[in-house]
Order: C-alpha cells, then structure tokens, then sequence
C-alpha cells in the first residue's frame, strides 16, 4: 500500500500527461492547472486505495475525469453535438498521420463533442490508451469504445478536413428517405 510520501513521485511521473488530458477536456489552461491540482489532492486522501502502483496512471486519470464530470454536470457549459447520425467506419485501425492541424480548432472541435466522445478520443490519441484501459475507465464494453472512437472521429474529420478535401463520407439525408433500386440499379 501506498503513502503519502510517495505522491511526489506520482505527480513528477503523471503531471505533465494529467494536465494535457484536463487541457483536453476543458478546453482552458486555467480549469486544467485546477483539475490537475484538484486530481493529487483526491490521490492524497486515496492513496491507501492504490492497491495496483503500475496503474497509477489510469487511476490518477479516473480521478481526473470523475471531478471533470462533476463540474461540467454542475456548470452545465458545453454546448453538446448530438452524433446519432454519425455512422460508424469499417475500419478500426489508427489513421495515418494527418496534415498539420491548427492546435485551436482541434480544442474547439474537442469541446463540441460530448464528453462520452471525447473522452475516448482524447485518452486514445493523446494519451496512448489501449481499447481495454479506456472501456475500464468508462465502464464500458471494449465495443462501445471502439464505436465511439470511430464516431468521434468521422466528426473531428468533417470538422478539420481543408477546406480543398473531402470530410469522409457525408451522413444520408434522412428528410429524402431511402434510395428505391430498380433492376439492381440505384
């Protein structure tokens, strides 16, 4: 069992990765510095219940997304992009490195999506999480992670993609109904 003499070495090994994932989140250096500084506090008082130090990392990130969604549920801030539309890719491997993308529309495209999207994006790309470690922090079936993930990310894609490419696929037009195929021809 952990002590408390051992949360130094906890916040030099996990700040930076912490802050970057509250930055992400939030969307503000200043709600990010007082998310991270907020996660070590909780740490402290928990650490007797570190039963795992090689987790430490995805504990600490727990911490951190369980207070993000205390506040956003308290403050009700973000403004929510519904992605039922959104289909799902065949797909599930990473992308190719895209092109340079300007770091502040990437934060707005982020702060768009609802957390349940965001989350799993953000722990995936950003933070190198496997498929299992996020469907444990979450709670969630491994398929529902990886559904997400692809939805996410036909999203952020029509919201980055230059203006000269194409987005991806664009969502059926659910006003025109479905296409009638005569003789097998669309």
């Amino acid at each position: 069992m952990p002590s408390a003499s051992g949360l130094p070495q906890l916040i030099d090994a996990h700040y930076e990765a912490l802050y970057r994932y509250a930055y992400r989140l939030s969307g503000s250096a200043a709600d990010a510095e007082d998310l991270t500084q907020e996660t070590f506090g909780k740490a402290l008082a928990r650490l007797p219940q570190l039963r795992e130090p090689e987790r430490a990392k995805a504990w600490l990130f727990r911490i951190l997304r369980n207070l993000y969604l205390h506040k956003v549920r308290d403050q009700k801030r973000h403004k929510v992009v519904p992605l039922d539309a959104v289909g799902d890719l065949a797909g599930r491997e990473r992308e190719p490195e895209m092109p340079e993308i300007d770091p502040a529309k990437l934060q707005q495209a982020l702060n768009e999506l609802d957390e349940s999207f965001r989350t799993p994006i953000i722990l995936f790309y950003f933070e190198e999480f496997s498929y299992r470690d996020i469907a444990e922090q979450m709670d969630l079936p491994i398929g529902t992670v990886m559904s997400r993930l692809a939805r996410a990310k036909v999203y952020l894609r029509s919201r980055l993609a230059p203006p000269d490419e194409p987005a991806g696929e664009p969502l059926p037009d659910k006003a025109a109904g479905p296409k009638k195929v005569t003789d097998g021809v669309p």
